[in-house]
Order: C-alpha cells, then structure tokens, then sequence
C-alpha cells in the first residue's frame, strides 16, 4: 500500500481548528496536579502528532498519567474528526499544531525534526503545513 503524504486545504484546516477550539478543553479538562508538576518539570511535552510526549526518561506514573491523557486525547479527536469529515490523524495532527503554539516559556515541546525544546519568548518551532 502506498502512503501519501497529506496536505491540509484551507477549508479542511478551517473546520479542523474550530473544532479543535472545542476537542481539546474537554480532552484537558482531565488533568491533575501530577500532570501539571510534571510539564512543570519538563518532564512531558506537546508532541506535532498531537499527543503528548516524554521529553526525559519516565516513572511509571509519569508514563500511565501521559498514556491516560493521550487515550482521552485520542477519543475527543476522534469524535471531532468524524464531525468535520477529516481522519483522526488529520485532526490529530492540527491539534499538535495549535497545542504547541500554546505552549507558555519553560514548558518542553517537540520539533518537527523530533528534538524536545524548551519554549523560550520566541514562537515554537512548528511543522510548515500547521495553519
């Protein structure tokens, strides 16, 4: 099977960054204070795809708070991307973009080349296609 690459059109990315206004509160409405301590720490970011990420070695409840969150991620932007007619990973994908964008100084993100930065004043590195 062969894979392509996709691209955003404006009116897919238009619809998919509405809904992600709404998707992604509810799916953040569930976190705690483990979760806020450890992206105090640096020790999770928000990742391109979306997700978030680990941007050092994790303790177990670090790694079962991230994989809880991303479940939680995952069915919110699945919801949402039935509603604007775009696949998860689409949906997914602008919601990394607008994520990382949010991102305050001090807390880590992840390049699109794969490197975890901290945020300094400066914008975030994004992906080009990000709207």
């Amino acid at each position: 099977m062969r894979m392509t690459k996709w691209k955003p059109t404006g009116l897919a990315l238009a619809a998919i960054a509405a809904t992600v206004a709404v998707a992604v509160p509810s799916a953040m409405a569930q976190r705690d204070p483990a979760y806020a301590a450890a992206r105090a720490a640096g020790q999770i970011g928000e990742q391109p795809d979306g997700y978030l990420g680990f941007a050092t070695t994790p303790t177990p409840a670090i790694r079962a708070l991230v994989q809880d969150l991303n479940i939680k991620r995952k069915a919110a932007y699945t919801a949402s991307a039935q509603s604007t007619g775009s696949t998860v990973e689409q949906f997914a994908f602008t919601s990394g973009c607008n994520l990382i964008a949010k991102t305050k100084p001090g807390e880590k993100y992840q390049t699109p080349g794969g490197a975890w930065k901290t945020r300094d004043a400066s914008p975030p590195e994004r992906d080009a296609r990000c709207p």
